[in-house]
C-alpha cells in the first residue's frame, strides 16, 4: 500500500499527498473508491465530499416524496444486491450506500466538508497541486495528487434553477425551490401551486397532496410517464424460489436492461407506437374523458427527454380524487394572491414551489489550470465523455441519460482501474488524452445533439461543455448497451493516450 506522504508548503501549510484523489462521495464517489479499493490495493487515495455526510442528491434533497425515477436493480451498483421495491426513497437509498461503505471499510478514506476551489497540473512536478476548504472551520487545506477522478455530479446543489418571471417579489406567500426545501415549511391545510412537468413534480404533488387543502400542478408542456406497480414480479419469483440474493440481482438487472434497450430502440424506429403505449398507460388510470391532448401528450418524441417511472400511478390518483389537479398553461406574471395565466385566469396559492430544473455545474465549478493557465474545458473535446483533450489525469464520471447512472459508474471504475493499473505497467506518470492525425479535420459539435437529447438544463449550459467530434471515442454516445463491451475493449495504447 502507497504511503501518504505530507509536503511541506512555503508558508508552513501541510500539504496531503495521495495517488488518487476523488471528489464527491455522492453514487458515483463511492462506487469509484469501492472499484479504486478492489482493483488498485497499492494506491492511495481519498474521497473529498464538500456535503457532511455521503449521498449528494440522496442527501442534499429533503422534498417530501423524494425517491427514485429509475429501478434500484439497475441504479443500485453490480456488486451489491438490491432487495428492495424497485423505487425506493431517499432514505432506502443512503440506507443501502451506507451498508457499502461499512462493508467495505471505506470510511476512513472519506472527508467530509472538504469543498475543492482550485485545481493546478503540474507538469514539472506531474501531479495536481488542490486547494480548498473545510465548510466547518473555514481553514483553507491543500493537497496533491497524481490523479483526479471527478464525481462531484452534474449540478450545482447550493441552488436550483428558477427563472425569472416578472412580479415575483409581489407575491405575499413563499417562494421554494425543491433542492433547498425548508425543514420548516407548513404546507399543511393551504393551497400550494408546483411549476414543473418533470419528474421532481411529479413526486412531490402526491407526496403533500394528502395534507395540503389542495395541490396545483402547473406545467408549460406535458412530459411522458411510465406508471406501473412497484414491484418486479421476476425478483419476487426468484425469491419465492429460495434463489440466492447475488444471482436475483444480475439475473434481475439483466432482464431489465434488455426490456429497456428494446424500449429505447423502438422509441426511435416507431416512435409514434411507443408514444401511444405511454399515453394508454396513464389513461388507465385516468379514464377516456380526461383531456389527454392538453395535459399528458408532450410535444416531443419520447426519449428526447428523461421518462420518470410513477409507483403505482400516485400523482394520476391524485389527480383523479381530486386531491390535485393539473393546468397546462404559461406564466404572465406573478401576482400577489399567486400567478396569473397568459389565457387570463390567476391560480392563488399560499406556497409557490418552483420545481423547475437545476444549474449544471461542469466538474464541481472547480477552477482548474494547467502550469497555472486557466483551463476553460469549453475548449477541450471529450473522450467518450470522461477524459478531456490537454488535460492529464483526470476523468469525470457522467452517466447515461436513458439508463440509470450507476451502470456508468461501475463501466468507468473498471476503465480507471485499468488504466492506472496499464500507467504502473509501463512505468509512466501521466496520460492526456490528444486528437489523433486522423482526427485532425473531424467536425467539432456541441456536446449533445439536441435532436438525440434537449432538457433545459442542458440546452442552458451547453457552452460550458466540452466539445464532442463525429466519431464515437469523441463523444459520450449515450448508449450503455454499446459501452458495455465497448469500453473493456478499448486500447490502452491507442495514439489517443499520450503517456509522459
Amino acid at each position: 500500500m502507497a504511503d501518504t506522504q505530507t509536503l511541506e508548503k512555503p508558508a508552513g501549510q501541510k500539504t496531503e499527498h495521495f495517488d488518487v484523489l476523488i471528489i464527491g462521495a455522492g453514487i458515483s464517489g463511492v462506487g469509484a473508491a469501492y472499484h479504486l479499493k478492489e482493483q488498485c490495493p497499492d494506491k492511495s487515495f481519498v474521497v473529498l465530499e464538500s456535503l457532511e455526510s455521503f449521498g449528494g442528491t440522496w442527501h442534499m434533497h429533503r422534498y417530501p416524496g423524494i425517491r427514485s425515477d429509475s429501478d434500484l436493480y439497475t441504479f443500485g451498483y453490480r456488486f451489491k444486491p438490491w432487495t428492495g421495491a424497485p423505487i425506493a426513497s431517499a432514505e432506502e437509498i443512503l440506507s443501502y450506500m451506507g451498508e457499502v461503505i461499512e462493508e467495505n471499510n471505506l470510511n476512513d478514506h472519506i472527508r467530509y466538508g472538504h469543498k475543492i476551489t482550485s485545481a493546478n497540473w503540474s507538469s514539472d512536478e506531474q501531479l495536481y497541486r488542490l486547494e480548498g476548504v473545510r465548510t466547518d472551520t473555514g481553514e483553507t487545506v491543500h493537497f496533491t495528487a497524481n490523479f483526479l477522478w471527478m464525481c462531484q455530479g452534474y449540478y450545482r446543489h447550493s441552488e436550483g434553477y428558477t427563472p425569472d418571471w416578472e412580479g415575483m417579489d409581489d407575491f405575499a406567500g413563499e417562494i421554494v425551490h425543491p433542492q433547498t426545501w425548508p425543514e420548516d415549511l407548513d404546507y399543511k391545510g393551504k393551497n400550494v401551486l408546483v411549476i414543473g412537468s418533470g419528474a421532481t413534480a411529479a413526486t412531490l404533488v402526491p407526496a403533500i397532496a394528502g395534507d395540503c387543502s389542495h395541490v396545483t400542478l402547473l406545467q408549460r408542456s406535458p412530459t411522458y410517464f411510465i406508471p406501473g406497480r412497484n414491484e418486479n414480479e421476476l425478483a419476487d419469483q426468484l425469491r419465492v424460489l429460495d434463489i440466492d440474493e447475488s444471482w436475483i440481482h444480475e439475473i434481475t438487472r439483466k432482464a431489465i436492461l434488455y426490456q429497456q434497450a428494446d424500449f429505447t430502440r423502438r422509441a426511435f424506429e416507431e416512435p409514434e407506437v411507443v408514444k401511444e403505449e405511454l399515453l394508454a398507460g396513464v389513461r388507465e388510470y385516468l379514464g377516456p374523458d380526461f383531456d389527454m391532448d392538453t395535459h399528458f401528450t408532450p410535444k416531443y418524441l419520447p426519449w428526447r427527454q428523461r421518462i420518470a417511472f410513477v409507483p403505482d400511478g400516485d400523482i394520476f390518483e391524485g389527480v383523479k380524487s381530486g386531491k390535485a389537479s393539473i393546468v397546462t398553461d404559461e406564466i404572465e406574471r406573478f401576482t400577489k394572491k399567486g400567478i396569473l395565466l397568459k389565457s387570463g385566469k390567476e391560480l392563488e396559492a399560499d406556497i409557490i414551489v418552483t420545481a423547475t430544473g437545476f444549474n449544471l455545474s461542469v466538474l464541481g465549478d472547480i477552477n482548474f489550470s494547467i502550469d497555472d493557465k486557466p483551463l476553460n474545458f469549453a475548449d477541450t473535446v471529450t473522450y467518450r465523455g470522461m477524459m478531456f483533450t490537454g488535460v492529464p489525469n483526470l476523468v469525470w464520471v457522467f452517466g447515461y441519460f436513458r439508463a440509470s447512472w450507476t451502470l456508468r459508474v461501475d463501466l468507468l471504475g473498471d476503465f480507471v482501474a485499468r488504466l492506472l493499473n496499464h500507467m504502473k505497467a509501463k512505468g509512466v506518470k501521466s496520460v492526456t488524452p490528444a486528437l489523433r492525425e486522423e482526427d485532425e479535420d473531424m467536425e467539432l459539435l456541441p456536446w449533445m445533439d439536441p435532436e438525440n437529447f434537449n432538457p433545459g438544463y442542458l440546452m442552458r449550459s451547453m457552452h460550458l461543455l466540452p466539445k464532442r467530434g463525429n466519431k464515437p471515442d469523441w463523444q459520450h454516445t449515450q448508449d450503455y448497451w454499446a459501452e458495455k463491451d465497448e469500453l473493456p475493449k478499448i486500447d490502452l495504447d491507442d495514439p489517443i493516450f499520450v503517456y509522459r
